[in-house]
């Protein structure tokens, strides 16, 4: 039986939310992961030091006794945000980047910045103290088609950015589109991207395959087969500027199935797995190792792991939901099969 071993890998994206919710996806990342970059886009968001500390101690107690998991805590930036909370951040052993989302975007984002030029004077101190900014790269004007909000940001505001500030890190996260990857392509190797696994595996027919299917709409949404086929070549190719960032994002099932349309895939429960499933598609399993174990921490400046992890080709179904009555939280490919199993 086929098997394959990577130095165990990291997430640079992802969400694990507090409370209740935290403690039942947690372990799923914990097991696969050496570290991950966390969210600050709870409610409240995650806006100080001080936040990202506590929420860190409630991190690390949802974490099993029998795993050397990281959290990568993150900051969230608002019009509000002081330099000194930069400084201090920066000062920080623990606080890794700071996360733009437009105002309105996506979950959890109504905190988020609705003028970017108004916060250049942010982006000027952490290019000073070369802390990355992370980007929901989309736009959120209500006349743009939604399958065009990421171009139109990369066109507008992401230009601008770069152009300002060529020495700031940028990670432009969750790309869907052609026009992102070629965007990130040509630019410095300041800017990098990350991927995730409903992007590289699934088309926007998924969403509406036998009926709407909301466990596959995330934001920036889905989008046509060609521009998947570019995030595949993008993420198999080898080159450094793209790694593994799963986005994963767990809502209660019952809120992703109902009028409120919820964005994020919860895919933590096989996101490894996920991901060999759609290198080996494209005959490039020889290029996950890099995409999923290298490449990010590489960018984020940071050792990479030494422990390894081994996925054999075996096909599993994956359960319908994971959870309690009072926490359940449907997966992405809820009774569908996986090819790819951790040993």
């Amino acid at each position: 039986m086929k098997t394959l071993t990577l130095i165990k890998p990291d997430d640079w994206h992802i969400h694990v939310r507090n409370g209740a919710i935290l403690k039942t996806v947690l372990p799923h990342t914990a097991k696969q992961f050496g570290r991950a970059i966390i969210m600050p886009n709870l409610k409240p968001p995650v806006t100080t030091v001080d936040q990202a500390q506590a929420y860190k101690t409630e991190i690390m107690a949802a974490i099993p006794v029998d795993s050397e998991f990281t959290p990568l805590m993150t900051l969230y930036l608002t019009t509000q945000t002081e330099l000194s909370e930069i400084k201090k951040a920066a000062e920080s052993s623990f606080v890794h980047a700071f996360k733009l989302y437009p105002a309105g975007a996506t979950t959890n984002s109504d905190s988020g910045v609705a003028d970017i030029s108004a916060i250049y004077p942010l982006l000027a101190e952490l290019e000073k103290y070369d802390l990355p900014l992370l980007i929901h790269g989309e736009v959120t004007d209500p006349t743009c088609d939604i399958f065009d909000r990421e171009q139109r940001f990369v066109e507008s505001s992401l230009t601008e950015i770069v152009n300002k500030f060529p020495n700031l890190r940028i990670v432009l996260e969750h790309v869907t589109t052609t026009d992102a990857v070629d965007f990130v392509l040509k630019a410095g190797p300041q800017v990098a991207a990350t991927i995730t696994p409903q992007h590289l595996l699934f088309n926007r027919n998924a969403l509406l395959a036998g009926g709407i299917r909301p466990h596959y709409y995330c934001l920036p949404i889905i989008k046509r087969e060609s521009h998947r086929q570019s995030l595949v070549n993008a993420a198999t190719s080898g080159n450094p500027k793209f790694f593994l960032g799963t986005d994963s994002a767990p809502h209660l099932t019952h809120t992703k199935e109902n009028a409120c349309g919820c964005a994020g895939c919860f895919s933590a429960h096989a996101a490894i797995e996920l991901y060999a499933e759609a290198f080996e598609q494209a005959d490039a399993l020889d290029k996950l190792e890099a995409f999923a174990s290298f490449y990010g921490s590489d960018f984020y400046r940071l050792p990479r792991n030494t422990a390894t992890i081994t996925l054999q080709q075996s096909t599993w179904t994956v359960p319908a939901s994971y959870g309690t009555d009072e926490v359940k939280i449907t997966p992405l490919k809820a009774g569908e099969e996986i090819h790819w199993k951790i040993i």
